[in-house]
This record gives structure tokens, C-alpha cells and sequence, in this order.
């Protein structure tokens, strides 16, 4: 499997890991960047890990960047329920544990709802918010799949049996290799008899529903809509419409749901964008 240079470069880019502890379970989290430089929190999709953001992170320049384990998936603990509520205040704890001063939170799909979530209710906390391709649905797609086919999870008997069973939800045509397995191998977790992946079959609970979310929210907002992704541009205009003040949409073309696993260069190329323009945080937590 050929490997460019960049993707090994970001790689290569070890990450700090911190851990905290919300309504008594350990968040797991990494770390890029220098203590100081304005603050960006990566959080990631439903059934995924922070491992997503591992050739992202790195190139965010200029920044300190934390991506975490939200409760039920990942390295970080699971629960009996899972609330949308604690898994807001699971991002506003991780920030304030990286020493982050008000960041932009980046959310995908899932992880757009809590993104929104945390700038409805802890926009003190934040500066702005970046939604990628989470659609304006009673619930996340990635979640409404895995509901249907609900079981406990399988135990392969080798790493590389598990890793080429990856998939993603909702499927997508295009993923690059490498970052695949990437992505793949941090999704395990060893057990007796193998391996199995790390998410909670169970993390589902009541969800709070983005549309009831958007008009909430006086914190600047962002929506980045993958061309082949979930967001139609029609979804995109009445999104922008719930918004206070608007919300501007960015496409990233040729893009699927996933745009890290099919386009993480024009991913980061928006991001950088958007993190350049705005006024580092200090500045008004409001529009």
C-alpha cells in the first residue's frame, strides 16, 4: 500500500493523550499543538473514534487541537445510557482539560449534533462551531443503520481478519486505503477470543433533534456539505434558515459523508480557511 508523505508526516505527529472524568467516567482524549495557540476540538461521528482526526489534526498549524473518545465509543468509558447533554458537557471538559480558551468545535455527523449541542447550551465555552455533513434528520443516519441491526458485536480471531470487515455507515463508495486501515485498526479493541470494535452497541439514548437545536444557537455556526454526502442543498438552505443571523455553507466537492476517509486535503484546506478568518477566541461569545 503506497503511502504519501503527508499522510505519514501527520502521523508521525504523535499526539499528547489526556484523560478526564465526567459524571464518573473517564473521557479519553488527544492532544496536538503548543499550549497557548488558539484551541480547536475535533469530535467525531457516531460507531467512530478520535482516531478519525489523526491525519487532520496535525495539520491544523497554528493551533492546539483536541479530538476525543465521546462515552461509548473509543478509548473512553461506556454507560448505562447515554445522554447527549453529558456528552456536550464531555466536550467542554475535555477543552478546558487541554487548557483551550473558548475553541471552535468541529463536529461530523453525529458529532455535529453534539457540536451543536455544545454551542446551544455552553456558548460561554466556545467560539464558533464547524458542522460536517450532519443532516437535518430526527436522528444521525450512522445511528439510525447500526439501530436496525443491533447485536452484540462479533470477535474475529485476528486484527487483520476485523480490519478488512471495516465499513463504513452509511457505506461509501470511495475511501483511501491508507487512511482506511488507519482508521480500521484504531477502531479495535483486543478481547478473549480476539477482537471485536471498541464502540457500545448500546450507545443510542434520546437525542436531542437539530432542527429543535439550530434556533438556539448564538454562536457562530458553520456547515460544511459533502458534495456526495447526506446534506442536499436544499437541506443546506433551510439549515442556514433555523439559523439566527444565517449560516454559511461551504461544499467540499467530490466528497462523500466522510470526507476525512475520501478527501481529508480539501477537508483541511476548509478548515484551515475558517480558522484563519475568524478573530481568535477572547472575542464576543455571541453574534
Amino acid at each position: 500500500m503506497s503511502i504519501p508523505s503527508w499522510f505519514a508526516a501527520a502521523l508521525a505527529s504523535e499526539p499528547e493523550h489526556r484523560d478526564v472524568v465526567v459524571a464518573g467516567a473517564r473521557i479519553a482524549s488527544r492532544i496536538w499543538g503548543p499550549v497557548g495557540a488558539p484551541g480547536v476540538v475535533l469530535v467525531h461521528g457516531g460507531a467512530a473514534h478520535s482516531g478519525w482526526w489523526d491525519h487532520v489534526a496535525p495539520l491544523l498549524t497554528g493551533h492546539r487541537v483536541a479530538a476525543l473518545d465521546l462515552t461509548g465509543h473509543g478509548g473512553s468509558d461506556r454507560r448505562d445510557t447515554y445522554d447527549p447533554h453529558l456528552w456536550a458537557r464531555e466536550v467542554v471538559a475535555v477543552a478546558a482539560a487541554a487548557e483551550l480558551d473558548r475553541p471552535v468545535v468541529v463536529g461530523h455527523s453525529m458529532g455535529g449534533w453534539v457540536a451543536v449541542t455544545v454551542a446551544a447550551e455552553h456558548a460561554a465555552d466556545v467560539s464558533s462551531v464547524v458542522v460536517v455533513d450532519s443532516p437535518l434528520n430526527d436522528q444521525p443516519p450512522d445511528e439510525q443503520r447500526l439501530r436496525e441491526r443491533r447485536r452484540p458485536h462479533r470477535v474475529y480471531p485476528t486484527a487483520e481478519e476485523a480490519v478488512a470487515r471495516f465499513r463504513t455507515l452509511p457505506p461509501q463508495d470511495v475511501v483511501l486505503p491508507y487512511v482506511r486501515d488507519h482508521v480500521a485498526r484504531g477502531s479495535l479493541r483486543a478481547v478473549d477470543g480476539g477482537w471485536t470494535w471498541a464502540f457500545d452497541p448500546d450507545f443510542f439514548g434520546t437525542r436531542l433533534r437539530l432542527r429543535d437545536l439550530l434556533p438556539r444557537v448564538g454562536t457562530p455556526l458553520t456547515l460544511l456539505r459533502c458534495e456526495h454526502g447526506l446534506v442536499s442543498a436544499a437541506m443546506a438552505t433551510e439549515m442556514a434558515g433555523l439559523v439566527r443571523g444565517g449560516m454559511p455553507v461551504v461544499e467540499l466537492p467530490d466528497a462523500g459523508h466522510h470526507p476525512m476517509l475520501d478527501q481529508p486535503l480539501a477537508l483541511v484546506a476548509v478548515l484551515r480557511t475558517l480558522l484563519a478568518s475568524w478573530p481568535p477566541a477572547g472575542g464576543p461569545a455571541a453574534r
